[in-house]
């Protein structure tokens, strides 16, 4: 599946997010609200962001989404792997610096589908 595929889905989480305005976190997670996606946001570090409730991790959430994006370091990343594996997601998005080859090595050996591309960016061809 490739990038502007991936798009079609409407329900994401981001992995990472931040309250800090100048973040991608944040910037990420609020361009996906802003085109109209349910999106939720996960860190362990707010309570909330944008004025939406901010989750701890992916098994808090209301409900699966469809795709994960993460905004982590690949050694935070590797869990998140296991998470999405463990909760049946099986859509990851990897934000530029966010992927080396043993996470990709491990989104393969669980079966986990991977789009390694900005999501910024992306948006803004669709």
């Amino acid at each position: 599946m490739d990038a502007m595929q991936l798009l079609e889905f409407q329900s994401w989480a981001v992995v990472g997010a931040t309250a800090d305005e100048e973040k991608y976190g944040f910037k990420i997670y609020k361009k996906l609200k802003d085109k109209g996606y349910h999106v939720y946001p996960v860190s362990p570090k707010y309570q909330e962001i944008d004025g939406d409730k901010v989750y701890k991790t992916l098994d808090q959430l209301p409900q699966n989404p469809e795709v994960v994006c993460f905004v982590v370091n690949p050694k935070i990343g590797m869990s998140i792997v296991n998470d999405c594996d463990n909760l049946g997601i099986r859509y990851i998005w990897l934000q530029p610096g966010t992927v080396n080859d043993e996470l990709l090595a491990l989104a393969q050996e669980k079966g986990i589908e991977a789009v390694q591309a900005c999501v910024l960016v992306t948006l803004n061809y669709k």
